[in-house]
């Protein structure tokens, strides 16, 4: 994941070449290959390159294609033979690079660009013919884009530290995000960070300066209306071996490639995928996975095993038993741009510190969950009954059962509950949330908005829709983006891939979605059978309920609040933690004031000179 950089001078004034190349540096750490500046007047660009595809050998950013309109991007483009296909050009597939796509696409559709785009991507455009600034996000927003209106200036990057640097922006930080930190652990407002004069860009969405107007829009949005029929259901079975492989296929494109693979099924499918794209004495992919072994009953040591084996993959464990709530926290949080919850990020570190010494691309089984989500059978059954196709349903039903030996299930229990207005309990509210903070925000009135029911938008696949609209997702891609991890590591998830989406969305849910059945026939004769047929099931133990409980803990009731903690949380409210059984969900809300006292301690020590010199290890 390349860093890039901007300015543009609203007022007109000359870009500080000193002040843009500081910046452009501050990313070295992102981007270790290549770094160069782009100066025109008024306007800026600055690119530090990490290079993870065989096109990027001959890549060098900022890009024009005519002098005339230049890019700064962060891209990986999936779908280039499709893509060249529709621009009607006789590009060299093979050399083309994927900024030079995207500038292709914009000199075609100009700011509608984006709508023919796939992949990842975050790139800002100068077009000095209309002396227009055109930035986009890509659409589940796994590449960030962070921007800030300052004075005269207009200043982006995908690195939010690197914002930070340039003077005209401040370090008054967004209470509303504070408070959403500690309440829910991410920031649910898409379009707004930590600090107050920088802004989010939020997925799917483009930003355009033109004229002294500076405006957002959404070019894009999870499609509600697509449905896929097949007449034979071998079809549904090959057309997802078919997208999975491009999915996984465009986020490969390199010769070295690590996998985050446990012993469910999403991971290994992707592992799986991998493997059959591509010859072995070629082809380096490593698996990589955390288990345990004494602490908690863990049986991903034994699966993933099972299907490194299979693949004849090479694998390699990282042992989590020895591992501390808040192990080495001082150093690893210390790159942290955003409050975070710092609990066993050692844990991630660590694995993320083995990927990089064998590749620069991790392959991610994250999606897998909420692209097959179901409550159950009923919306799809109440979809055919509503449009008359009581046939259809009786079929379906019917092959299930003869499958599965058992009819679907039905989901009427959450139904059920739903039109009672039988709502589950509330968890308890904080109480050692400031008061006059708590007030100020009305933030017990947003606590209950949180978990109040959400409409229901996709009319066979609800719950799935809403799964992938959670403003978690962003949260988590930006949490594994090198601007944040300090290593240049390339995180991809195959199963947020467009194309893959759009297919899983628009089939029958029965029998394919249910206990992830499509998957499952796929990797038939693929994968071993007993993690085929293995049910999901969550971790068998609880690693942060029994750290807490361990005689080592009792430090975290007795840490040291730096003053500014007192604004948002009242100390001597807080529970005493160690030596009490918590569940997890509870334990984690408990801990936020002390993950956010350590985020900031590190922001008091935070200052530009600090921020050139740091070394953005975690």
């Amino acid at each position: 994941m390349s860093g890039i950089v901007g300015i543009v001078n609203l007022d007109g004034k000359p870009i500080d070449r000193q002040l843009l190349q500081q910046m452009t540096e501050f990313m070295a750490y992102r981007g270790p290959d290549d770094r160069h500046i782009w100066i025109d007047g008024n306007v800026g660009f600055g690119h530090a390159l990490l290079r993870t595809t065989s096109e990027s050998l001959r890549e060098q950013q900022p890009c024009s294609l005519d002098g005339e309109v230049w890019i700064t991007a962060d891209a990986r483009i999936d779908g280039r033979a499709e893509l060249i296909e529709k621009l009607n050009s006789s590009i060299d597939i093979k050399t083309v690079t994927d900024v030079q796509l995207i500038l292709r696409a914009y000199q075609v559709w100009e700011e509608d660009c984006v709508k023919h785009l796939l992949g990842d991507f975050a790139f800002a455009i100068w077009d000095s013919r209309v002396q227009r600034l055109f930035c986009a996000r890509d659409h589940f927003g796994v590449k960030p884009f962070y921007y800030a209106r300052v004075g005269n200036s207009l200043i982006f990057s995908n690195t939010l530290n690197g914002v930070r640097i340039h003077p005209q922006v401040s370090d008054e930080l967004n209470d509303l995000a504070i408070a959403d930190f500690l309440l829910f652990g991410y920031n649910q407002e898409l379009d707004t960070t930590t600090f107050a004069d920088i802004q989010r860009l939020p997925p799917a969405h483009c930003l355009t300066w033109s004229r002294e107007t500076l405006k957002s829009k959404r070019y894009w949005m999870l499609p509600v209306d697509g449905e896929i029929r097949y007449k034979k259901a071998s079809d549904y079975v090959e057309n997802f071996k078919e997208l999975m492989g491009k999915a996984v296929g465009d986020r490969l494109r390199t010769n070295r490639v690590a996998v985050s693979m446990s012993g469910g099924m999403d991971s290994t499918t992707i592992a799986a995928t991998a493997s059959q794209l591509y010859n072995k004495d070629a082809f380096d992919l490593r698996a990589f996975t955390v288990v345990y072994d004494k602490l908690i009953p863990d049986k991903e040591r034994y699966y993933s095993g099972l299907v490194a084996e299979a693949l004849n993959i090479p694998i390699r464990y990282l042992v989590a038993d020895d591992y501390t709530l808040f192990g080495q926290t001082e150093q690893r949080q210390s790159g942290h741009p955003e409050p975070t919850n710092v609990c066993m990020l050692a844990i991630f570190a660590d694995r993320l510190t083995q990927v990089a010494a064998h590749s620069r691309v991790l392959l991610d089984g994250n999606g897998g969950d909420p692209v097959f989500y179901s409550w159950g059978a009923y919306f799809y059954f109440a979809h055919l009954l509503k449009n008359w196709q009581l046939g259809r349903s009786i079929v379906d039903t019917v092959e299930y059962v003869v499958s599965h030996k058992r009819l679907p299930q039905p989901g009427l229990r959450s139904r059920v509950k739903r039109w009672l207005g039988i709502r589950p309990p509330l968890p308890a509210y904080p109480r050692w949330i400031n008061s006059d903070f708590s007030a100020k925000l009305d933030l017990p009135g947003r606590w209950e908005q949180f978990y109040d029911e959400k409409p229901l938008i996709h009319p066979v696949r609800p719950e799935a829709y809403q799964q992938l609209t959670s403003s978690a997702w962003p949260y988590l891609f930006e949490s594994c983006d090198p601007g944040v991890t300090g290593l240049p590591v390339e995180v991809r998830y195959p199963f947020f891939d467009l194309r893959l989406v759009n297919y899983l969305l628009a089939i029958p849910p029965v029998p394919w979605c249910l206990h992830k059945e499509l998957m499952r026939v796929a990797m038939r004769g693929i994968l071993p059978e007993s993690v085929r047929r293995r049910p999901k099931s969550p971790l068998a133990g609880d690693p942060i309920g029994l750290l807490l409980q361990q005689a080592g803990s009792q430090w975290i009731d007795r840490f040291e609040a730096t003053p500014m903690l007192a604004k948002y949380v009242d100390r001597k409210a807080m529970p005493i933690v160690s030596g009490r059984s918590q569940d997890t969900n509870e334990a984690c809300i408990n801990l936020q004031p002390l993950n956010l006292n350590y985020w900031l301690q590190n922001l008091q020590l935070f200052n530009y000179e600090s921020l050139k010199e740091e070394n953005h290890a975690f």
